[in-house]
């Protein structure tokens, strides 16, 4: 290799490291895990690498945190120091029932939004690098039944409040649906999809550990379902910058075959323009 081509290639090398965890999960399909017990991770002195090595082994380069006031400490700047360091994001895991209504809860949701921006104003070095909404509307009584979603616009809304709190700061959003939600009609629907740049399915109750059914029949039964779903989501909607769907599967319906059904996803839909990837539902269970 001559000089110049070498220098070409040091050059892009030296480009590459040089970008932030944001630009290096737009070329990847994303892998998450979700963390809800923060606090009592923290108080784990082996709990981070821990944390790391379960994310090493099972290829999870995301993971969402439970943030509030209680968990803005020093320890939690160095949780997220020790998984940027294995190249993994981690999103601050906000959660309500309520956000969707104007007024306190709304402003509840918006003030934790200001908290993550706040915290990493406060770690330029180690910061949060997006923001992971669990909004759950549907747990309200009035919300539930077959085809009730008299809850959306609210909840579109929110998504555009946090949007706009959060994206001139950096931070990508992602936010966690049911199916329930992909069943509503074509403008229902395209009023989801372009209100974030990313969501997450959580395809929950497929199978189970005792149903049966051999590991085969759970790999045939995800690949036909999560097709459908997502192919559910998408139908007549050509609207530019549609937002990606990852697919959330949970530890109670696979047990030990957990691994393997998320990579059935992967193999599944990895050629899909709206697959984002996968999410592992929990690592606390």
């Amino acid at each position: 290799m001559d000089r110049t081509a070498l220098g070409s290639v040091i050059l892009r090398a030296l480009l590459l490291l040089s970008l932030p965890l944001n630009a290096w999960a737009q070329d990847q399909h994303v892998h998450g895990v979700w963390l809800w017990k923060t606090v009592s991770l923290l108080a784990d002195p082996h709990g981070p690498d821990t944390l790391r090595e379960f994310c090493r082994i099972e290829g999870i380069n995301e993971v969402y945190f439970s943030f509030s006031k209680v968990s803005k400490d020093p320890q939690l700047a160095g949780l997220v120091h020790t998984l940027h360091k294995s190249s993994i994001r981690v999103e601050a895991l906000l959660s309500s029932n309520d956000a969707d209504e104007l007024g306190s809860h709304r402003e509840k949701l918006l003030n934790e939004v200001r908290d993550v921006i706040e915290f990493n104003g406060s770690h330029p070095k180690d910061p949060f690098d997006g923001i992971h909404l669990d909004i759950e509307p549907q747990q309200r009584p009035e919300n539930k039944g077959p085809g009730n979603l008299n809850f959306l616009p609210g909840l579109v809304d929110a998504y555009r409040a946090v949007r706009h709190l959060a994206e001139p700061t950096h931070l990508t959003i992602n936010a966690d649906i049911q199916i329930k939600l992909l069943k509503g009609n074509l403008d229902q629907r395209r009023s989801l999809l372009t209100s974030l740049p990313r969501f997450t399915l959580m395809l929950y109750e497929l199978s189970s550990p005792n149903d049966g059914q051999s590991s085969e029949q759970k790999e045939e039964k995800l690949r036909r379902e999560s097709e459908k779903f997502m192919g559910m989501a998408y139908q007549g909607l050509s609207a530019p910058r549609l937002a990606k769907m990852a697919i959330g599967l949970r530890t109670p319906d696979y047990d030990q075959l957990m691994s393997r059904m998320l990579k059935t996803l992967d193999d599944t839909l990895r050629s899909n323009p709206h697959y984002l990837g996968w999410a592992w539902h929990s690592y606390n269970n």
